[in-house]
């Protein structure tokens, strides 16, 4: 029974594992309520914030651009070259964070209440933890979206997860956390 329970608690443990390693994106937004967002039609880009080329490359911009303007042209806005009704900014940042994974090993303790044989050794012994550290590096996405006429902020959405470092994985998981993000824009998609 015993070794059926350490087994379970093993099993349990991989399964926590995995779905904590699972990239879960943390959104945050807020908006001017009494902003009423059906009135808009076109936006504009403004750009990316100074220095963004210094921590993502052309390529992955274009892509966030591409995934946003496809969000916002899905809720009925039409993109213009400038001075749309909404003014689009980007910025992103990456922070390299360190996360810590342990291990219990159980299999120190001995049936029968004695570890080496009779007449020694007796009473179970001590599990032993590893402990193993690793570093990862977050990426955090804001958008802001201005009322171009007022000059004023009217929604901001940001967007945190763990960076995939696989190429094959970054179109993808762009356009996952620009539409986690956009979720929560005050006006849905268009069916």
């Amino acid at each position: 029974m015993k070794y059926q329970n350490t087994l379970l608690a093993i099993a349990l443990f991989v399964a926590v594992m995995f779905s904590a390693c699972s990239p879960q994106i943390n959104i945050s937004y807020d908006y001017d309520k009494s902003t009423d967002f059906s009135k808009y039609e076109t936006y504009s880009f403004y750009g990316w914030a100074k220095g963004s080329d210094k921590v993502i490359n052309s390529i992955n911009q274009k892509r966030i651009e591409n995934a946003v303007a496809g969000e916002l042209e899905a809720r009925g806005l039409r993109l213009v070259p400038e001075n749309g009704d909404l003014t689009v900014s980007l910025f992103i940042q990456f922070d390299e964070q360190q996360g810590v994974n342990a291990y219990t090993n159980y299999y120190a303790a001995g049936p029968y209440g004695y570890r080496y044989g009779p007449g020694w050794g007796w009473g179970y012994g001590y599990p032993t933890t590893t402990y193993h550290e690793y570093d990862y590096l977050v990426g955090t996405l804001v958008i802001d979206i201005f009322d171009h006429q007022a000059k004023d902020l009217v929604w901001q959405g940001v967007a945190s997860q763990v960076v995939d470092d696989r190429p094959d994985a970054r179109e993808h998981g762009i356009n996952k956390v620009v539409k986690a993000v956009m979720k929560k824009y005050p006006v849905a998609p268009k069916k």
